[in-house]
């Protein structure tokens, strides 16, 4: 979104909080404190506020350069989503779009949903099937224990498991390898039914009624939204409602003046060619890991290296276009994912005219396809003529979609999804340690508690919760 300050905002160099960074942690973050009276300063470096999340329209076919979708896991997205006005654009997805496919021997094979559908499908053996009764007496690892998702999914559930339900599962959500992932850190509330209840199957029967004391939906039955125009609905009208903010705003240094109780930070900015510099009693820094470093080496340098340690792989994603034929797939259901075993060239494709209405012409197929991550980074980092290719050729295989689409566009994202690898708890641990040294600091980012909207909104939450407690 490209919003014009209003330059009578601008006249005073000091302001109560300055975030750098106009994702949607930073842009919630700046909402929220905004709604709190505080006056807030947001600078963004791209030429644009939203982040990642980017929708546009090309003629009838929306561009969802970013997440396609989220879910109602928390009641504060829906109340922030209320508070920003926007709550009447929202749109559910379809009926028809909870049946989802995985890829085995070739073939698209739906994922079973209920178990009558779990014993009858050909996507697990029956030696994988009878060994899940094994699973709720298995003995939960010790609590020092570290342990990748490959790892824990092996113990517990068996290798074709995590071949055919969660190394998919991982591409679609991270882009990642579940082997390199900690599931402690990615997945600890997988973790916690382990060590909780010693089982996960007794753990998804126990803990649901928890969730329902929280209020809190479980992801596998959470509904799933986005808006009428995209994703990006939401993050415009968050930065409509912080009247402070600069876009293209390059961030040359940020100081920390600790026997300054009210300009305790001080942050220097090149915009439209000129120097200027802001301070503030109060900086979050929500920008992803590595810019977050670097932007506290004067202050916190052990952060630098320690940040830039976390892996962002390269994804591209290619919206494709076609009128609806014979021989095609019937696209009844949310898309598929293939597991790393199949060995193809895509991580998976989106059926998103199916999911949401108005993605693209009435009687038209609307795809989303991903390539990359951690499993085939090269793969994304190829020219945007070579990544259609590749998935126009796997889409034509699989879907039986003509090679010649009527609409395509490609998205191609250097540095895409923070990994929660090995280390990354420690990693935290030092975040957390210089926040608690330096008062008024805070970190706020997706590669800190969770990767989704919802837990952005969450993160975003704790950060003001964290500055009224320190008044």
């Amino acid at each position: 979104m490209e919003v014009d300050t209003n330059r009578k905002h601008m006249n005073s160099t000091h302001t109560d909080v300055i975030i750098i960074g106009a994702g949607l942690s930073g842009l919630t973050c700046g909402y929220l404190l905004q709604k709190q009276g505080r006056d807030v300063l947001l600078l963004e470096k791209a030429p644009r506020f939203g982040g990642a999340i980017r929708s546009t329209r090309d003629g009838e076919w929306l561009i969802e350069a970013g997440p396609n979708s989220t879910l109602e896991t928390t009641p504060l997205l829906t109340e922030l989503i209320r508070d920003a006005g926007v709550e009447e654009q929202k749109l559910y997805a379809s009926d028809a779009s909870k049946s989802r496919y995985i890829l085995r021997g070739g073939k698209l094979i739906p994922l079973p949903m209920t178990p009558p559908a779990f014993f009858a499908t050909k996507l697990f053996s029956w030696g994988a099937k009878l060994g899940l009764f094994r699973e709720p007496f298995i003995k939960p690892s010790t609590p020092d224990m570290v342990e990748s998702v490959g790892d824990f999914v092996r113990r517990r559930l068996g290798q074709e498991f995590l071949d055919y339900a969660i190394n998919p599962f991982v591409a679609g959500v991270y882009a990642g390898d579940p082997d390199l992932l900690n599931v402690r850190a990615a997945f600890p509330k997988l973790y916690a039914l382990e060590q909780k209840y010693g089982s996960l199957i007794k753990g998804q029967i126990k803990g649901a009624r928890e969730r329902k004391q929280s209020a809190e939906e479980n992801k596998q039955t959470a509904r799933m939204f986005s808006f009428l125009d995209g994703m990006q609905t939401l993050t415009d009208a968050l930065a409509t409602a912080i009247p402070r903010k600069l876009h293209s705003a390059d961030v040359r240094t940020v100081s920390h003046y600790p026997e300054s109780e009210q300009a305790r930070f001080a942050v220097s900015i090149m915009h439209d060619g000129e120097e200027k510099k802001f301070t503030a009693r109060e900086l979050v820094i929500a920008t992803p890991a590595a810019a977050a470093g670097a932007l506290s080496k004067e202050f916190a340098p052990e952060l630098e290296s320690t940040l830039q340690e976390i892996p962002y792989p390269p994804v591209a994603e290619v919206i494709t276009g076609f009128r609806r034929r014979e021989g095609m797939h019937p696209f009844d259901g949310f898309g598929f994912l293939i597991p790393k075993v199949e060995q193809r060239r895509i991580l998976g494709t989106i059926f998103s005219s199916t999911i949401f209405r108005k993605r693209g012409p009435q009687n038209a197929v609307h795809l989303t396809t991903f390539i990359g991550g951690m499993r085939q980074p090269m793969e994304a980092l190829k020219s945007d003529d070579e990544i259609a290719q590749t998935a126009l050729a796997e889409q034509h295989d699989l879907l039986g979609t003509p090679k010649d689409p009527d609409f395509i566009h490609v998205t191609s994202w250097k540095h895409a999804i923070p990994q929660y690898v090995h280390g990354h708890l420690e990693r935290m641990q030092a975040v957390d340690e210089v926040e608690t040294r330096i008062p008024g600091l805070h970190y706020c980012a997706n590669y800190r508690g969770g990767i989704s909207v919802g837990d952005c909104v969450k993160s975003a939450h704790s950060v003001i919760d964290r500055m009224i407690a320190a008044g």
